[in-house]
């Protein structure tokens, strides 16, 4: 038997702004709030356990120092890079450099 990943834990100064940012990225839905301020998100109609993993945003307050130890790669499902590019950086996204070469 082998095991997936089935929820991504974030801490993050703003949940809320985290959780909407991520949700119009991946298609995401609300699917819980804590009573901690932590805001979870996943597939429509999947709920907790589906076959893509939730993320859960998580409040916060520890500086971070240096490189975050993890990043998410996203990959077009329905349209090509350069246009899912464009779409990213309209919602807020930042370009960074981590030597992927030329898109």
């Amino acid at each position: 038997m082998a095991c997936r990943i089935s929820e991504l834990v974030l801490d993050c100064a703003d949940p809320e702004r985290l959780a909407a940012f991520w949700s119009e990225v991946l298609g995401y839905v609300e699917i819980e709030r804590g009573e901690d301020g932590s805001i979870a998100i996943g597939p429509p109609d999947a709920g907790f356990g589906g076959p893509q993993p939730t993320l859960v945003l998580s409040p916060g307050t520890a500086p971070r120092t240096g490189k975050l130890p993890l990043h998410l790669d996203v990959s077009a499902t329905d349209r090509d890079q350069g246009a899912e590019l464009e779409r990213l950086l309209a919602l807020g996204a930042v370009p960074a450099d981590v030597g992927q070469g030329p898109s």
